[in-house]
């Protein structure tokens, strides 16, 4: 009689998934749905399921290990790493306490593009950079250099602007201030075989 290796199979593969979808909980910014990770991690959503529960387990404790300082947690029909609640404001006076970092070339640009079309969406933005603007958008509006400016009358999207807290990172008195922007763009003639635009 031999013995069955598909117990042990099976665990390796749901360790496998759970390193797997561990990798890419790490840098979601939004809950992610079972067949979300399952495609992510390129696993069935019984696999998911079954290392989903697994890393809740292991992250309360309940495995052996150490109850740590994060969690796993279902919220909006998707799941995400969260800090623990015990440890919000512990968190909360370390963010605080950072010196500001620099912001990155994306939300560089990501503000210029605000600072120049104000008021505008989230989409135009995006239109703009040709990227996806939403994660750069809230690092701009937690830093307070944006913020809500109404809505667009078409569509409803929530408009964006500068505020006063850039024109004082910047040095400036007001948007005036601001160079012009028209010397350093295409003058778009570019296409049109040396036809003069008016």
């Amino acid at each position: 009689m031999t013995d069955d290796p598909t117990p042990a199979a099976g665990a390796s593969v749901v360790g496998d998934v759970a390193r797997r979808l561990e990798a890419i909980l790490l840098i979601v910014d939004e809950p992610q749905s079972l067949v979300a990770l399952a495609a992510a991690v390129g696993a069935p959503i019984a696999a998911v399921r079954q290392a989903v529960a697994g890393l809740v387990a292991d992250y309360d404790g309940e495995s052996g290990g150490p109850r740590r300082g994060f969690e796993l947690r279902e919220v909006g029909g998707g799941w995400r790493l969260y800090v623990r609640a015990d440890h919000d404001a512990l968190v909360s006076e370390f963010v605080g306490a950072q010196a500001p970092s620099r912001l990155s070339q994306a939300a560089l640009e990501t503000l210029a593009v605000i600072a120049y079309k104000q008021p505008v969406s989230r989409g135009q933005v995006a239109s703009i950079r040709a990227v996806n603007v939403d994660s750069v958008v809230r690092t701009l509006l937690s830093r307070g250099l944006i913020a809500e400016a109404g809505h667009d009358t078409e569509t409803g999207a929530i408009l964006y602007a500068t505020t006063d807290a850039l024109l004082v990172n910047l040095g400036i008195n007001s948007l005036d201030e601001l160079p012009p922007i028209s010397p350093l763009l295409d003058d778009g003639a570019d296409g049109f075989e040396g036809e003069v635009l008016r």
